[in-house]
């Protein structure tokens, strides 16, 4: 049989379900189905070539002075004490914010004094909940050092400290530590990592991009209308943005509470709060119902602000929520763009060790002096925080300097703004292939990277198509 009549009587095996009687089982392959959307071309000398790194965890932490190691309860004590002073500062300051409104006593054609009076409110309340939303979310760094045990020499003094600041801000201390931990221990695996894990075009239950030398006419018949939706909606930009919006809106209670861009294997509705989740082993189910705890007091507390205070859960609204939310939207933009980026390598388990692993995150300037001094430079170390995660922020800096200049090639950086990667990484990264070393593509299937193998591994580049 010519290979065209196979095909021909292939094509019809699958349309009509009948297998010709002249044709042998082995001849009837199932029909690849594909897109309608075709494979961008891939020029291939414009790809950043990522050389897959040979270093041992020695190497990293050999470079490291040693007495960025170490880790002093005061000195953590004392950056936390400065954010609780900007906490309370805010909230001094915001009690005037109504009061001094009413002395606004101007008008305009277009707006009565009324009308003034309330915009001057709504500005000032705006940037008092921006500005507390980052003071919350430099508490949360610190807590987020004490499930790493870098807040102290004390396990105790760190998981309760970590606790009750964690509680604070809705988050389920122990619950989290456990899940971060493993996310730690898998950083850049596409099996084992735990949050902002690549999905291929499979997981994202889309058919495979049709091929850039093959017509529009082959199978792209039975795509599904939600296939063709999704494909039509994938670059649009007003549809990018609402992804976005929801993602940093959010993002992260639907990660703690649905497992939303953790892992595609886990059972449905795993979450942070269910003792008996796969995230968990049975030694850390009263961890969990202790962190559970912590959640629940918090939210009692929440209730009987709004339900008994003077002003109601207006107040709580104002002092609280809106900057809760802000926390919510740095906190995913932060882990987001340290994980994500057309630049970054993710690993089968063939390739993946936990060196490369930690080299595979991204440093970012972080808006100015708002990283380093708001966020305590969470963003500008994470590279070195994943090489070792027990050195507080302090000294993350001399240590990150150190380690720059051993990792040499493989450090990752970006000095971009990081309003504009936002955008960009949330257009340019759609899903990856299944590859020993994958990159993210963009929605018609182009890498900005491919990896360069190591001579021991493979002696040439392996180049994505």
């Amino acid at each position: 049989m010519s290979s065209a009549a196979k095909i021909h009587s292939t094509q019809a095996v699958k349309r009509e379900g009948v297998r010709p009687a002249n044709a042998k089982l082995e001849d009837v392959q199932p029909v690849q189905k594909y897109s309608s959307r075709q494979q961008g071309e891939v020029d291939e000398d414009q790809l950043f070539k990522y050389k897959v790194p040979e270093l041992s965890m020695q190497d990293l932490l050999s470079s490291i002075p040693k007495h960025c190691f170490e880790r002093s309860t005061l000195w953590s004590s004392l950056y936390l004490v400065l954010d609780f002073v900007q906490v309370a500062g805010l909230v001094y300051a915001a009690t005037w914010i109504n009061p001094l409104s009413t002395h606004v006593h101007f008008s305009t054609s277009f707006a009565s004094e009324e009308t003034v009076q309330q915009s001057v409110r709504f500005v000032l309340w705006t940037l008092y909940s921006f500005y507390q939303g980052l003071v919350f979310t430099g508490i949360w760094v610190i807590a987020h050092e004490c499930g790493h045990q870098a807040f102290s020499p004390s396990k105790t003094i760190n998981n309760s400290v970590g606790w009750v600041l964690h509680s604070a801000l809705l988050v389920p201390y122990h619950s989290w530590r456990i899940s971060h931990a493993r996310h730690h221990a898998g950083t850049g695996h596409m099996t084992r990592d735990e949050v902002f894990v690549p999905r291929t075009r499979k997981d994202r239950g889309l058919p495979e991009l049709r091929p850039a030398d093959q017509s529009k006419e082959s199978d792209t018949s039975e795509e599904t209308f939600g296939e063709w939706l999704a494909e039509t909606l994938e670059d649009v930009p007003l549809y990018n943005f609402v992804e976005l919006l929801i993602q940093q809106l959010i993002g992260w209670p639907l990660y703690l509470l649905m497992n939303v861009s953790g892992q595609q294997r886990f059972p449905k509705w795993t979450n942070h709060f269910n003792p008996n989740s796969v995230i968990f082993d049975k030694r850390h189910r009263n961890q969990v119902l202790m962190s559970d705890l912590g959640i629940a007091l918090t939210v009692a507390s929440l209730i009987a602000w709004g339900t008994f205070s003077p002003g109601g859960w207006g107040q709580v609204a104002k002092y609280y929520l809106v900057p809760y939310l802000w926390t919510n939207n740095w906190l995913v933009m932060i882990t987001y763009l340290q994980h994500t980026d057309p630049m970054l390598p993710h690993y089968d388990a063939s390739m993946w060790n936990f060196a490369r692993g930690a080299l595979c995150t991204m440093d970012r300037n972080w808006l100015g002096p708002v990283g380093p001094y708001l966020l305590h430079g969470i963003s500008e170390t994470h590279v070195l925080h994943h090489v070792c995660s027990k050195i507080p922020h302090y000294h993350a800096w001399e240590a990150s300097e150190a380690l720059q200049k051993r990792v040499g090639q493989h450090y990752m950086k970006s000095d971009e703004n990081v309003l504009v990667s936002l955008w960009k990484t949330m257009r340019g990264c759609r899903f990856v292939k299944e590859e020993p070393v994958t990159f993210y593509r963009d929605a018609n299937g182009v890498p900005k990277s491919v990896a360069v193998l190591p001579q021991s591994e493979d002696s040439g580049v392996a180049f994505s198509n």
